[in-house]
């Protein structure tokens, strides 16, 4: 019987970062500057390692290699990764690969779309998502003139909010914003404004302008958000997002709550409250802020506790 894997966050300081990882989580972050907890991670750039037992200290990478029955997955490497990020300043507008671009540009990488659950946000926050541009040659035309007011879609945003950000998509997270971000495992990012901002030396930080114009969608494509709750017995599922490359839902429980086996791994993230899984003979603590990923063939199972989830899987 498979048991549930609890992972440890790697950190990575930011410009941009600030101290909420540790004011909402308790995270023992690195300095007053970590802007990223990567919580499920097998990419090179930040690996988690597994804590607790029979698989104590490996990575997830060597895991996901060395055990591959664990996740019944076809994937060559884990295709997944969760991350919280903080943004104590607006980050940089940026834009991200596909598959195909990646794959040829940056060393055979995975492109990268992601999506937002927003968990925190300070009044009027906002972020920036999507771009005014009707084709690649006013794209550009804009972005060498700085026109930025007339380029970039703003876009108020609060604690609860979900924000789907496929590749190609311009987007920022605004200042005062913790969201818990699930994208493809890919660490490729193309800057195309940085608001003048040096880094520690002193230097303009680098911008990707030809790379940005190349993959931005042009003209923007509108997603629209519609996604349904369901309830059953003490569990209230919100599905928002289900493609070929992720499937992510927010999951609610009030009082102990039976679940089948899911045919499927699954990664996990405690975002409020607390309280137990049960797996057979096994109980198992969940606290907010844990991170942990269900083997296939882990149920039925229970939870139990007034807790708040975020479940994805391929």
């Amino acid at each position: 019987m498979n048991v549930p894997i609890f992972l440890q966050p790697v950190f990575q300081e930011r410009i941009w970062g600030g101290t909420k990882l540790k004011d909402l989580f308790n995270y023992p972050i690195p300095n007053n500057s970590t802007g990223e907890c990567w919580a499920i991670s097998a990419h090179p750039n930040g690996q988690s390692i597994v804590k607790g037992g029979v698989f104590q200290g490996m990575s997830l990478g060597e895991l996901w290699n060395s055990k591959p029955e664990l996740f019944g997955s076809s994937s060559p490497v884990f295709p997944l990764l969760t991350k919280i990020l903080d943004a104590s300043d607006n980050l940089s507008v940026q834009v991200h690969p596909d598959d195909g671009y990646a794959d040829k540009n940056e060393n055979g990488e995975l492109g990268k779309t992601e999506c937002w659950y927003i968990l925190d946000a300070e009044p009027d926050a906002t972020i920036i998502y999507g771009h005014e541009a009707s084709s690649k040659q006013e794209l550009e035309y804009m972005i060498q003139s700085g026109e930025w007011e007339k380029l970039l879609r703003k876009i108020p945003v609060k604690q609860g909010d979900f924000f789907y950000v496929p590749s190609g998509t311009l987007h920022a997270l605004g200042k005062g914003i913790v969201v818990l971000e699930t994208q493809q495992s890919s660490d490729t990012t193309y800057r195309v404004y940085d608001y003048g901002r040096r880094d520690n030396n002193g230097n303009l930080r680098e911008l990707h302008l030809g790379k940005a114009i190349e993959v931005t969608t042009t003209p923007q494509i509108h997603i629209p958000s519609s996604y349904v709750t369901q309830k059953y017995d003490g569990l209230y599922i919100t599905q928002f997002v289900s493609n070929s490359y992720f499937t992510v839902e927010k999951w609610e429980i009030t009082n102990k709550t039976k679940l089948p086996a899911h045919p499927k791994y699954s990664l996990i993230s405690v975002i409020e409250g607390n309280g137990y899984i049960f797996i057979q003979d096994g109980k198992y603590i969940l606290n907010k802020g844990d991170h942990l990923i269900l083997p296939v063939d882990c149920g039925p199972y229970e939870i139990d506790g007034i807790i708040q989830l975020i479940i994805s899987h391929e």
